[in-house]
């Protein structure tokens, strides 16, 4: 079922109790990389078990740059608004602090090609020796950009703080790396090649 049509329907909290329960199924598996929507850590459950039960990054963006992203895309229900680009200020400002709190790396989006964020993720994951250092993607080539429009997150918070948790990690070893504390790294933006 479409996003909108679930909020049409159900409302917002039919959509979190939906995502809540999916949250909870994934994470108790392993092996998988799963992306959350922007408001998922919203929800307190969903911010437990997505720290405790693997890694944790938080692909933080300024709500400048969630606009570009998501200013054309019609299936995100909180952005159908009369200013949009305040909407995204606002969750920014309620979500941004429950991100952090949750992550075990910070990554500065910026506006990267795919390449550079995913190798920027693997650097991370590397050091802490969750991924073996041969994990890396080959270098960025211009094929690889993109402009930050992803269909499948919910709500346009998206690049709020998108949480994305690597299964299969030593939750124990993730665990103390958020003890250590969260690292924050910059990724340099890369040209923004696409007409707007």
């Amino acid at each position: 079922m479409r996003i909108p049509i679930i909020f049409e329907h159900e409302g917002e909290d039919g959509f979190r109790q939906r995502e809540a329960q999916t949250i909870d199924e994934l994470t108790q598996r392993s092996g998988i990389v799963l992306a959350t929507g922007g408001g998922a850590v919203l929800r307190a459950e969903n911010r437990e078990h997505i720290k405790s039960r693997g890694t944790v990054v938080y692909l933080r963006a300024n709500p400048h740059d969630l606009w570009l992203r998501t200013r054309r895309d019609k299936n995100r229900p909180l952005l159908q608004t009369a200013d949009p680009r305040a909407r995204l200020e606002q969750l920014f400002k309620e979500r941004d602090a429950l991100y952090r709190e949750c992550a075990t790396f910070v990554i500065e989006t910026g506006r990267p090609s795919v390449n550079a964020l995913v190798n920027m993720v693997l650097m991370q994951l590397e050091v802490v020796g969750i991924v073996p250092s041969s994990a890396g993607l080959p270098s960025d080539s211009p094929d690889d950009r993109h402009d930050g429009v992803h269909g499948d997150e919910p709500d346009g918070a998206h690049g709020d703080g998108e949480a994305a948790r690597a299964a299969g990690g030593d939750a124990k070893l993730a665990q103390a790396e958020r003890d250590d504390a969260s690292q924050t790294t910059s990724v340099s933006p890369a040209p923004d090649t696409f007409p707007r």
